[in-house]
């Protein structure tokens, strides 16, 4: 019993991994061939990260998302309250590559901020629903929500700017 236990929380570990993973390769395929072209010719606020900044950034942001959203799956999706608290998980990663659609896809720092406006309001609706599961998965969400509420301000920067 135990083994088979082990073995489930390995499957729903890799299984969030690789989830949040995926939403940032995603987010990378519209973002990465933008760098060197239209965001680099873009004007920016002189508290811009250099770009170098935001691979091992958003790396770790989405390792420690998938933690916490394991952390709440293995919980057991027999309670609501665990599936509604993935689900909110759920759309906030999908607005977070959405946002790379939108800003750098688009080239447009205004779906861009439209996105993450979103996108952060799931983000605290997510670590709201994970405290009440459990304080480590609410507590892991925190370095996300505040990397995006930075992203934000340098998205309304850059957008004001161009």
């Amino acid at each position: 019993m135990w083994q088979s236990q082990r073995a489930q929380d390995i499957i729903k570990l890799v299984v969030s991994i690789v989830a949040c993973q995926v939403a940032g390769l995603i987010g990378s395929v519209f973002t990465t061939p933008s760098i060197p072209t239209w965001y680099a010719a873009l004007q920016k606020p002189a508290f811009t990260p250099p770009n170098w900044l935001f691979a091992p950034a958003w790396l770790t942001l989405y390792l420690l998302m998938a933690i916490a959203a394991f952390l709440i799956w293995r919980k057991g999706l027999a309670q609501k309250e665990v599936k509604t608290a993935l689900l909110i998980f759920a759309i906030q990663l999908i607005l977070n590559a959405l946002w790379s659609v939108a800003f750098f896809g688009l080239k447009s720092p205004l779906a861009g901020f439209i996105v993450i406006a979103l996108l952060w309001v799931a983000i605290l609706f997510t670590i709201l629903r994970f405290f009440r599961l459990s304080a480590v998965a609410g507590a892991l969400m925190l370095p996300y929500i505040l990397w995006v509420s930075f992203a934000a301000a340098l998205n309304i920067a850059i957008w004001q700017l161009n």
